[in-house]
């Protein structure tokens, strides 16, 4: 078993794993952002490993350690490098409390940042990937971390998760992305990750000042149309988002309603990617 340090925005991990998958995921997927081993301190202490029973030559799985500690059930070890993805979301959303944690992509234009927040199914990823392939920054396509001393953001620079129809639409979108393999039959069903830009990779150290906060909703054949929405209920639906809300009591609400004051707030219907794009390009100029 082989460790590695993956940086990964402002966060250093510990990954030991001996799965080929894991290890040709890393390599294709995180370029510049893993080493050999360091002799560090780090955030995270992962390994991914198989189950010593009779099961690895059955139905092979594959274990997520945390600190030594098994915070999840196994999954089927084609599902190992999903697994890792989930479990390092699972690391900094329960234990990152000097940020306001919310469930939201986030890119950015001239470092300013906008929020795309949403329950899965609102169409956030997909959005996420094409601006990303539309001249926008990745900060990050599932965790917005906001600065509770500088209200600014920190971006991760991770690779985004595609589920389902969304892959072709990305394939087609943008088919100069990286993708990593297909996986079937998840508890998301089919998903894949596609490689953050080598923009957003060389500039995962300047935060963002958030600006512009969209809700997101895909619906099949609706016209593409941007409404304004009451910062009030963005500021409630937001802290329903945020992993660690509740946790930061004033802090958490001081660092929300710095975001959503300084923020303009929107609803996105969308169907179709052509138009979305240029509609949120708008917000810049």
């Amino acid at each position: 078993m082989k460790s590695y340090s993956v940086k990964t925005g402002s966060f250093l991990s510990c990954l030991s794993t001996s799965l080929p998958s894991v290890i040709t995921s890393l390599e294709l997927l995180y370029p510049g952002m893993i080493t050999d081993y360091q002799d560090d301190f780090y955030d995270f202490h992962i390994k991914l490993s198989t189950p010593q029973t009779i099961r690895r030559w059955l139905k092979p799985q594959v274990v997520f350690f945390f600190d030594g500690k098994k915070p999840f059930k196994p999954l089927p070890l084609d599902q190992a490098f999903p697994m890792f993805e989930w479990g390092l979301n699972w690391c900094i959303s329960h234990h990152c409390h000097h940020f306001l944690i919310i469930h939201a992509a986030v890119v950015a234009k001239n470092d300013k940042a906008l929020l795309l927040p949403g329950q899965p199914g609102a169409g956030k990823s997909t959005l996420c990937a094409a601006l990303v392939h539309s001249g926008w920054r990745l900060l990050s396509d599932e965790l917005t971390l906001v600065s509770l001393t500088t209200g600014l953001i920190s971006p991760l620079a991770r690779p985004v998760c595609l589920k389902n129809e969304s892959i072709k639409v990305i394939q087609n979108f943008a088919p100069e992305a990286v993708f990593g393999n297909v996986v079937h039959d998840t508890v998301k069903g089919s998903v894949t990750h596609v490689k953050a830009p080598d923009e957003s990779i060389e500039r995962v150290d300047i935060p963002a000042t958030p600006l512009w906060v969209v809700f997101p909703q895909y619906q099949t054949d609706a016209e593409c149309q941007l409404s304004d929405k009451k910062k009030g209920l963005s500021f409630m639906e937001l802290a329903k988002l945020s992993f660690n809300y509740n946790l930061l009591a004033l802090n958490g609400f001081n660092a929300l309603s710095q975001l959503v004051d300084n923020s303009s707030c929107f609803d996105l219907r969308y169907s179709r990617l052509e138009e979305a794009i240029p509609t949120l390009d708008n917000l810049v100029s």
